[in-house]
């Protein structure tokens, strides 16, 4: 038996941007004796750390390297350009990758967008960072495009963020090592895809009542008792008639004798 199985617990690894706090909320609601611990890791080292067993799961953004890992994508947001709020994009609700022609984009390394030509001018370095080229943004050196998520995690008041329609949009997904799907991955799969604690695959399942307690007090009162049985014979009377349809019966006699007028 291994240490894991003689104390369970569930560490998901999470890359930035991903707001793990509801589906951690369900597992401790259904889980409570696995305590869940969040391992933070970047967008680049995420797939590595999966496969070295550094996480039992990891919500990670895809594309990854998907060699000896399973996933299951999970949603997908929209892609924005972070600007200076005095940029002259701020005046207007959404933009283009051709808006951009004349900005210079910054690149982080980090960026997991898969763009087929990138838009606008590129910088002389790519920051190593998302934080990074964040900072340059607000130091008006260019702009950043990057999931909306992002966007919000690197928040500044000197700066702004607007949609781009055409960019390559990011998706999220739970990734775990294919030959590792235990019952605890089981488990947060359930509850990322939204199944309830009695669906087929949730858990904990109600317990199978044995066929013993099943079929006892239920059973007697649907056996006939004595007395039913006893009345059911009277009606049937002769030809299989009851008393209220056959001229032999007590209410039957009595409508049909005519009462003699005075």
């Amino acid at each position: 038996m291994t240490s894991s199985e003689e104390t369970p617990s569930f560490r998901l690894a999470y890359v930035p941007g991903v707001t793990p706090t509801k589906w951690v909320r369900i597992w401790n609601e259904r889980l409570p004796d696995v305590p869940l611990t969040l391992v933070g890791v970047s967008a680049a080292e995420a797939s590595d750390m999966l496969r070295d067993r550094g996480a039992d799961a990891g919500l990670v953004r895809l594309p990854i390297d998907r060699t000896g890992l399973s996933a299951i994508p999970l949603y997908t947001e929209a892609t924005v350009v972070v600007i200076p709020k005095d940029h002259v994009i701020a005046a207007v609700d959404e933009v283009c990758a051709g808006d951009l022609a004349d900005d210079i984009v910054l690149h982080p390394l980090d960026d997991t967008l898969g763009w087929e030509h990138r838009p606008g001018r590129p910088a002389i370095e790519r920051p190593a960072t998302t934080a990074d080229a964040v900072a340059l943004v607000a130091a008006g050196v260019g702009v950043l495009v990057v999931p909306q998520s992002l966007a919000r995690l690197h928040h500044r008041k000197d700066l702004t963020y607007r949609p781009v329609t055409d960019a390559p949009e990011s998706s999220v997904a739970l990734s775990w090592p294919e030959d590792e799907t235990t019952d605890l991955v089981e488990d947060f799969i359930g509850i990322v895809r939204g199944r309830t604690v009695n669906s087929s695959r949730g858990r904990p399942k109600a317990p199978v009542q044995p066929e013993s307690k099943r079929s006892g007090s239920g059973g007697a009162r649907r056996k006939p008792t004595a007395a039913k049985a006893a009345g059911k014979s009277a009606r049937s009377g002769s030809g299989g008639r009851t008393a209220r349809s056959g001229s032999g019966g007590p209410k039957g006699g009595k409508r049909g004798k005519p009462r003699r007028r005075s």
